[in-house]
């Protein structure tokens, strides 16, 4: 089970890779908003990862 939904979640990246990719190209309209809701998703992601990273990593390098 966990595999089929490991499987799904690659098929899914791999789909909106591909969708910004052709997007780019000036692909149909449901492409780029596929796109753009790949994009935003990725931003997303990339925001709650930093803020999770912020809180847990304490330096003592001057805040480098």
């Amino acid at each position: 089970m966990v595999v089929l939904i490991l499987a799904g979640v690659l098929a899914l990246a791999v789909g909106g890779c591909a969708c910004v990719v052709w997007a780019e190209r000036g692909g149909p309209r449901w492409v780029r908003v596929a796109a753009a809701v790949t994009l935003t998703a990725g931003e997303l992601l990339r925001r709650s990862g930093k803020r999770g990273h912020r809180s847990t990593n304490h330096t003592t390098d001057g805040g480098e």
